[in-house]
This record gives structure tokens, sequence and C-alpha cells, in this order.
């Protein structure tokens, strides 16, 4: 699996949206330099609210590009950035992908795979039903959530709009996505 990156944001302060750069860097088990999102612990309030000391599993956040041209057609104009994601991707299916596949992007940055992003209600203070697009429910009743993935960084190093990311699926039996 293969695709490329299309828009790379960070923000310092906590804030749902992102603005877009030309550039951000990955560092090695923190997250990208700068943004309110990086630690070893978490960051996200909510977790941090139940325990300060869980590991950060979520200090990447990427997002699927196609995602904005599905809500798009009920009517909803998202934007690279705008859901709080640090990369925006095209051609690569982040769902698909099982927990630990490494992403490969750009020249030396790694990323481990540790699940999906589960979307809060400031989605809908963001624009007014839109938590309905990107989270819902299968033929089955299964919740389906539909707002990228998080991951850890591995290996440290500079990502661009324009990068490659090649997915490496790890080894043994895969464990589907759960949210994180």
């Amino acid at each position: 699996m293969s695709g490329h990156v299309t828009a790379v944001s960070s923000n310092g302060e906590y804030s749902f949206t992102k603005p877009n750069r030309d550039s951000i860097t990955l560092l090695t088990g923190l997250g990208v330099e700068g943004d309110v999102h990086a630690g070893v612990t978490v960051r996200h309030r909510s977790r941090v609210a139940q325990d300060p000391t869980q590991p950060n599993l979520r200090q990447v956040h990427l997002m699927h590009e196609e995602l904005f041209a599905e809500v798009r057609e009920d009517g909803f104009e998202v934007a690279p950035g705008e859901l709080g994601e640090n990369i925006t991707t095209r051609g690569i299916d982040l769902l698909a992908l099982p927990t630990g596949t490494l992403l490969r992007i750009g020249d030396s940055a790694v990323l481990e795979v540790t699940g999906l992003r589960n979307p809060c209600l400031q989605i809908d203070l963001f624009r007014d039903g839109l938590l309905k697009q990107v989270v819902g429910r299968d033929e089955a009743g299964n919740i389906v959530r539909k707002a990228g993935i998080m991951s850890v960084v591995r290996e440290e190093g500079v990502v661009r709009p324009g990068d490659t990311i090649e997915a490496e699926l790890p080894s043994g039996p895969h464990r589907p996505l759960e949210r994180v």
C-alpha cells in the first residue's frame, strides 16, 4: 500500500483546527515538533483528566483526504487541518491498516499506527452535524469511525506535502484498528 501526503498541519495551542504548514518535523517518541499534542504521555485534555500518566498513543493524527470528498456530498466543506489532523493523505486506505503498521514517509520519517481516532463533539461545534458523517454504524450495528488514524513516531524526519507514504504491514496475525 502506498499514497502521498497532501498537507501537513500543526498548532502549538489547543484548538480544534490546525494551520497548514510547509513542513512538520516528527520527533522520535514525541510527535510533531511544536504541536500541542506532542509528548511521551497523553496530551488530549479528556485523556489527561482521566490519567495524565497514560502513554501518548496519539502523537500524530493522519486523515485521508478522500473523507473530505465524501462529506462534501452531504454538504460539508472541510479542508486539510480543519479536523485537527497533522498529516492529510491521499491514495492510501488508512482505515484498513492493521495496528502496528509502519508508515514510511518522505526521506526518513517512520510512524507506527496505534489505532483509530475517536472523534468527539468538537466536530459538531466546527460544523453542526459533521460528527454523524465521521462516526456511524454498519449494517450489523457496529460503530464505524472514519476520522482518521493515530500513530507514534518511531523514526524522526521532516514531512512535506508531496512526500510518498509506504505502508509496511506487521508480521503475524493482523489486529484490526480500535479506537485509541
